[in-house]
C-alpha cells in the first residue's frame, strides 16, 4: 500500500510540486520508520535503548570511577546524548541514502534531493519522541519548566538545517567514493570526544577554547543546555551565528548535491 501510494505521488510530483513533494516526503518518512522496525518486537522503543545504555555506562564511569563533579549529571549527559545521536545517526543514514535508494533514483521524475531530508527527518522523530524521557530526568533532577523552553523548536530547526547540509555532502560523496561511510565512522568517533557531550565545556583549557569554538555542535549543545537545564536564553549572537552557519552549509550542500545528481544513475 505504501509503495503504491509513493509511485502515484512520484508520477504527479512534477505537475504539483509543492503539495506532492510534501506528501511524498511524509510517505517516505513513514516508509523508513516501518522498514526500520519491521518484525521487531519492541519497535520504536529500540531508538531509546541506545542513548539509555550510553547514559548508564557514562554515568557509572564519570560519577563513580572518574567523577567529573557535574551537578545533575544524568540530565546533563542525557541531553548531550540525544542531540549527538540525532546528528550521528542522520549522517550515517544519509551516507548510503542514494545508494540504498537506487530503485527510486532510477525512477523518472523522482526528486533525489528528498532522500537526505528523509533520513534527517526520520531521526528527528526519534529525537522528539525521546524528549519526554529527557523531561523525566529533568524533573527528577529538580529542573522545572521555564518560558525559555519555548526556544526548543528553534534549536531543533537549527540542528535540522545544519545536519541536512552535511547530509547532502556525505550522500553525494558516497555515490562516487564508497569508502565514505567508513571514513565517516572514524570522523564521528573523533568528533564525539571533541564535543562536550559527557563533559562540561567550561573545563576545556583556555588555550584550546579558540579551537573548540570552531565546532558548531558545541554552541548548539550549549544552547540546548542553557534552555533546558538552566532555563535561560542563549545569547542572540550565538543563535544568529548558528543560523548563518547552518544556512550557508545547507545552501552549499544542496548545490553540490544537485550539480552532481545527474550522474547518480550512471554511478549506481
Amino acid at each position: 500500500m505504501v509503495n503504491e501510494r509513493m509511485v502515484a505521488l512520484v508520477e504527479f510530483f512534477q505537475k504539483r510540486p509543492v503539495v506532492y513533494a510534501w506528501d511524498l516526503l511524509r510517505t517516505l518518512v513513514v516508509r523508513d520508520m516501518k522498514l526500520r522496525y519491521k518484525g521487531s518486537v519492541l519497535g520504536i522503543a529500540w531508538s531509546l535503548l541506545n542513548p539509555l545504555s550510553q547514559l548508564l555506562v557514562f554515568s557509572l564511569v564519570f560519577r563513580f570511577v572518574l567523577p567529573l563533579n557535574i551537578p545533575k549529571y544524568t540530565a546533563f549527559l542525557f541531553s548531550g546524548l540525544l542531540v549527538w545521536n540525532w546528528f550521528q545517526t542522520s549522517l550515517y543514514a544519509a551516507a548510503t541514502a542514494i545508494v540504498d535508494g537506487r530503485s527510486l533514483i532510477k525512477r523518472p521524475g523522482f526528486p533525489a534531493a528528498l532522500l537526505p531530508i528523509v533520513t534527517v527527518a526520520a531521526n528527528m522523530l526519534h529525537f522528539v519522541l525521546a524528549l519526554p524521557v529527557l523531561l523525566f530526568f529533568l524533573a527528577l533532577s529538580g529542573f522545572s519548566c521555564t518560558p525559555a523552553w519555548l526556544l526548543v523548536p528553534l534549536l531543533i530547526a537549527l540542528q535540522f538545517t545544519f545536519t541536512l547540509g552535511l547530509a547532502y555532502l556525505v550522500a553525494t560523496l558516497h555515490v562516487a567514493f564508497r569508502d565514505t561511510q567508513y571514513l565517516l565512522g572514524v570522523f564521528l568517533l573523533l568528533f564525539f570526544y571533541l564535543t562536550p557531550i559527557f563533559y562540561d565545556a567550561a573545563t576545556i583549557p583556555a588555550r584550546l577554547q579558540p579551537l573548540y569554538s570552531l565546532n558548531p555542535l558545541l554552541h548548539l549543545l550549549e544552547a540546548y543546555r542553557l534552555v533546558l537545564l538552566q532555563g535561560t536564553l542563549p545569547s542572540l549572537g550565538a543563535l544568529i551565528g548558528l543560523g548563518v552557519i547552518s544556512a550557508v552549509l545547507l545552501f552549499a550542500g544542496y548545490q553540490v548535491f544537485m550539480r552532481t545528481s545527474y550522474t547518480f544513475v550512471e554511478e549506481l
